[in-house]
């Protein structure tokens, strides 16, 4: 029995979300469910162009045909790393070794926690931690931390030329077969019942344990960057229309009932479902 990751069997194409800005699709089923699930990351082709997370191993040969299709690997500058989930750092060391010009933009906790699983080339690395600016030749970069996240390390990153920040996994949400292309294409208690759903069983149940305030007041530094567009690694592209109703979701998250997390029995189901089909 292989446990090689399952093979992506439906193909976006990359997304231009803001002038020379990519968002790079991987879609996946939700397990057990007839929802769908983004794995995106993105790509900034300035004048200094940036790679913004690098996709998962299961995508690996389309990421990267989908990236360098769009910009030649030597002329990459930076690669950030928004956290070290696996989903983030699927092809890292592919990056690396394919841009030899490219700075690693990461953080002290990143390297501490991911070094067992990749050799960091840190005179290659640098560290950019929350509030702090990267300028590159064409624009201003600044890490922020989303509104809510699963790690320590994570960061997320606002461009100040088009407005795009990317979330990385904050406003995740599922979509349905219609691949809706952003939140506004989204039924709007799917959208809002499918972010509780990610950010309690998924992300950060420590949502029940926050002060409701100081989270919002939270919620707000973060939208005073002044985004246009919201990308974000498990949704659909926030468009401006949507921007002010996502931040009053996220609001929202510490005040609602947290949904039950599926258990055994879930499980027992999908093996049921799954062995009744044929092959």
């Amino acid at each position: 029995m292989s446990h090689e990751p399952l093979q992506p069997t439906i193909r976006l194409e990359p997304e231009l979300v803001a002038p020379e800005t990519y968002v790079i699709h991987q879609v996946q089923q939700g397990l057990g469910e007839p929802l769908y699930v983004h794995l995106n990351s993105m790509l900034i082709r300035g004048r200094d162009p940036v790679i913004v997370d690098t996709g998962t191993i299961a995508n690996r040969r389309q990421w990267l045909d989908d990236v360098f299709g769009l910009i030649d690997p030597a002329d990459v500058r930076y690669v950030f790393i928004s956290h070290d989930d696996i989903d983030h750092t699927g092809n890292l060391a592919e990056v690396m070794t394919l841009c030899p010009k490219a700075t690693l933009v990461a953080s002290w906790a990143i390297v501490e926690r991911h070094t067992n699983a990749f050799d960091f080339p840190l005179a290659r690395t640098m560290w950019l931690n929350d509030g702090e600016h990267l300028d590159v030749a064409d624009r201003r970069l600044t890490a922020a931390c989303p509104p809510v996240w699963d790690s320590p390390t994570t960061r997320g990153l606002f461009d100040n030329l088009t407005g795009v920040y990317w979330a990385a996994d904050a406003f995740a949400t599922p979509v349905t077969a219609e691949l809706e292309p952003t939140a506004a294409s989204l039924d709007a208690d799917l959208w809002r019942n499918g972010m509780i759903m990610f950010a309690y069983n998924a992300l950060s149940p420590w949502l029940k344990m926050v002060e409701p305030g100081l989270f919002a007041d939270h919620c707000d530094r973060v939208k005073r960057l002044g985004m246009t567009t919201i990308a974000s690694a498990h949704s659909p592209t926030i468009t401006s229309e949507s921007i002010d109703g996502a931040f009053e979701a996220v609001r929202q998250l510490p005040l609602v009932d947290a949904p039950p997390m599926p258990g055994q029995d879930v499980l027992d189901h999908i093996i049921a479902a799954t062995a009744a089909v044929p092959a």
